[in-house]
């Protein structure tokens, strides 16, 4: 059975994932900032609400040492059907 969140779940999660991940390594808000370039009040933001540029998020996660998070998004794509691996290969 496949559970389908909204976007907003899904950034949600993402934004509490990331707070996890960035406190484990004991790496405080105005440290992330200031090795990003990331302003406090966006990392504060996307902590709290899951909203956040792409860019500033990419890096975010490379300030933390986590590029590869980002770097895997949509690299395993498996076409689902014979048709998509016909469609894909006459692009």
């Amino acid at each position: 059975m496949m559970i389908l969140k909204t976007p907003g779940e899904m950034a949600a999660d993402t934004a509490e994932r990331f707070r996890r991940v960035r406190k484990a390594k004991g790496i405080s808000i105005k440290e992330l900032s200031e090795k990003s370039g990331v302003p406090n009040s966006t990392v504060r933001r996307f902590e709290h609400s899951g909203e956040i540029s792409f860019v500033s998020l990419v890096k975010l996660a490379s300030a933390m040492g986590e590029d590869r998070q980002i770097t895997g998004l949509f690299a395993d794509y498996v076409p689902g059907s014979i048709e998509e691996v016909i469609r894909d290969n006459r692009r």
